[in-house]
Parts: structure tokens; C-alpha cells; sequence
């Protein structure tokens, strides 16, 4: 698995658009950065975001790969499942573990139940 693959968590998002140093300095040389569409969307869905935090973001997803989920991605599909039962992870969470592991990248989070699945590597920063 390359170490400058990268996958971003919703909340690794939200620091990254903040100017987080250490975050921005670890995503200064990669080869590939990425997020999912469900992280779009949660970032999206943030109540009181402003029409520059808006921006912001559109910017950021001109930058990056969005990965999304269509009904004929079988091989993604049966690994979320399988993500979720044997990890117990919400869905979203599943989907983005999923997501990473089907790029071979690293996934970018603050959040420690990604640890427990054993095939991903977590970066946090």
C-alpha cells in the first residue's frame, strides 16, 4: 500500500479546510487524495455553514477524487457489508472503510473506531 495515498474522513475534511498544519503538512506531497461521497454529503449537511464555507469546499472537491457508490459496485457493496457486521460500524463509517480499502490508500481520521478494522491503515494527525 503506498503511504501517499489518501483518504479523508469527514472530520479530517473539516481540519484540512480549517489549516490544520500538521494535517496540511501530511497531505502536502501526495500522490492521491480522496473522499467519499458520503463525507460530501455530511460535510454538506453541517448546519450553519456559510456561503465562503460552501465555497471553500466546492474549491476542495475540485481538488480531490470523490468516490461514489452505484448499485452495479458489487465487489465495494459486498465489503461495506462485510465491514459493517464484522466491525459493528455504522454505515457511513463502512462505507469509507470500504471506500479506502477498494483505493489502497490510508484513511486521514480523528476517529478511533476505524482502528479496529484490522486490513486499514489510520492515520491521524
Amino acid at each position: 500500500m503506498s503511504g501517499s495515498r489518501y483518504f479523508l474522513d469527514t472530520n479530517a475534511i473539516v481540519a484540512l479546510l480549517k489549516g490544520n498544519s500538521p494535517l496540511l503538512q501530511l497531505l502536502q506531497n501526495a500522490d492521491w487524495i480522496g473522499i467519499s461521497i458520503i463525507s460530501q454529503i455530511e460535510f454538506l449537511a453541517f448546519s450553519g455553514l456559510s456561503q465562503g464555507d460552501i465555497q471553500v469546499f466546492q474549491q476542495f472537491v475540485q481538488r480531490v477524487e470523490v468516490v461514489s457508490l452505484t448499485a452495479t459496485d458489487t465487489l465495494l457493496i459486498d465489503q461495506i457489508i462485510q465491514l459493517r457486521q464484522q466491525y459493528r460500524l455504522k454505515l457511513p463509517d463502512a462505507i469509507i472503510a470500504a471506500m479506502t480499502l477498494h483505493k489502497n490508500a490510508n484513511l486521514v481520521t480523528m476517529d478511533r473506531e476505524f482502528v479496529k478494522v484490522a486490513t486499514l491503515v489510520v492515520i491521524s494527525w
